[in-house]
């Protein structure tokens, strides 16, 4: 069984994905953390986000990448929101996606292009989305806790920025595959998404 689940950044999609492994007894994999490798290896190389060739390069970075903490910070988002907008770069991270959905046993995957483009076999489709606004302040609630300085607005601005990016690509575009089953958090908790997800998978699963 494949789990795909897609949506724009701090949606909770990634706290959905894991609850959804958990629940189902599946492996995980946060594919935005690839690109967030591959954003943040360009910077340590000293390279260009928006040249294919370097960001082609920073495919290439150590697994030891994926548990470093700067993934997790603002500008390691956008420098992966830019990379991801080449071809090559997606094409290179492809197989290693592909490899994990397709495991024996099956797995639960998020990111941006999952149901319309990794595994657009995957049982369970679901989109997770919500307001500008709320993910925002989901965003700025994350930072503060972690002792970083930033304002509404400014994370507001950024995240716009990336959704066009990321919507606007030419190459798998951030969009809901037409099976998808959408769910908007802007007015759920933690808890509340999390169970709406669960029933999504559930009614999927039921129908497959």
């Amino acid at each position: 069984m494949i789990i795909a689940v897609d949506g724009p950044t701090a949606s909770g999609k990634g706290t959905i994905a894991r609850a959804l492994a958990a629940h189902f007894g599946l492996p995980h994999l946060d594919t935005g953390l690839l690109y967030r490798a591959v954003g943040r290896q360009v910077f340590l190389d000293g390279g260009d986000p928006d040249d294919p060739a370097d960001a082609l390069a920073a495919t290439a970075f150590p697994d030891a990448l994926l548990a470093d903490p700067h993934l997790r910070d603002e500008d390691t988002g956008g420098l992966a929101s830019r990379v991801s907008i080449h071809p090559v770069v997606r094409q290179a991270l492809f197989e290693r996606q592909r490899t994990f959905a397709t495991r024996p046993g099956g797995a639960v995957l998020d990111g941006r292009d999952i149901g319309t483009v990794i595994a657009p076999e995957a049982q369970v489709k679901l989109f997770v989305t919500a307001s500008v606004e709320a993910r925002a302040l989901r965003r700025w609630q994350e930072m503060h806790d972690r002792g970083a300085e930033a304002t509404l607005e400014d994370i507001a601005a950024n995240l716009r920025r990336r959704d066009a990016r990321d919507m606007e690509r030419k190459d798998a575009p951030l969009v809901a595959a037409p099976d998808a089953l959408v769910i908007d958090t802007s007015a759920l908790d933690r808890d509340q998404a999390i169970a709406a997800a669960i029933e999504a998978a559930r009614t999927a699963l039921d129908a497959a």
